[in-house]
């Protein structure tokens, strides 16, 4: 669950029994938990069961969490910490989300797609818009208003992604596997 991760060090494995993993790109802690107050803020509470977060894939299948996880262990090998840009607010029709740019973080998600190319959903086949999604299923009205209103106030700011995240998705909040730091010296 993206709210309560394991403790560290904790590895879930082997778990998913069925259920498809989703892949993320990890804020930085003070940008994470800024986004995460406005998505509590502003998103359904119905609907609000997870933390700020930036989804690279929806629906990894199952069978390749072993092959997953030996890729993803060597990307963070190799390469360093992506380089990103808060640009401001984007428009999701019916919701609200920060609008995110990293050429290096699209860059290693068509790297782990190429890797897996046959096995995507339609969804994750092409490359995403980059965003953190603070509001969603409201009517557009109500995201329009909220676009007014924030798109003022957030300031555009460089950060890194420190970090990718695997979660298994259960119908419900997530489930936290495991984090893969980025460490490697390589730029994308």
């Amino acid at each position: 669950m993206v709210r309560d991760p394991p403790a560290a060090g904790r590895d879930v494995s082997g778990t998913s029994a069925g259920a498809p993993f989703i892949l993320t790109a990890a804020l930085p802690p003070d940008m994470a938990s800024w986004a995460t107050d406005l998505r509590r803020e502003h998103f359904p509470p119905e609907r609000n069961h997870l933390d700020a977060h930036v989804t690279l894939f929806h629906m990894l299948p199952p069978s390749c969490e072993g092959e997953l996880r030996d890729l993803l262990a060597a990307t963070v090998k190799e390469f360093a910490a992506p380089a990103a840009r808060l640009d401001g607010v984007m428009s999701l029709g019916r919701g609200t989300a920060l609008k995110l740019t990293s050429p290096a973080m699209i860059d290693l998600r068509e790297r782990i797609a190429g890797h897996f190319h046959g096995l995507l959903t339609p969804q994750d086949e092409h490359n995403p818009r980059l965003h953190v999604t603070i509001q969603n299923k409201v009517e557009p009205r109500e995201a329009k208003a909220l676009q007014a209103t924030l798109g003022p106030l957030i300031e555009a700011r460089d950060f890194v992604f420190p970090a990718f995240e695997l979660h298994i998705y259960r119908g419900g909040p997530w489930e936290f596997v495991k984090r893969w730091p980025f460490r490697g010296n390589t730029r994308a």
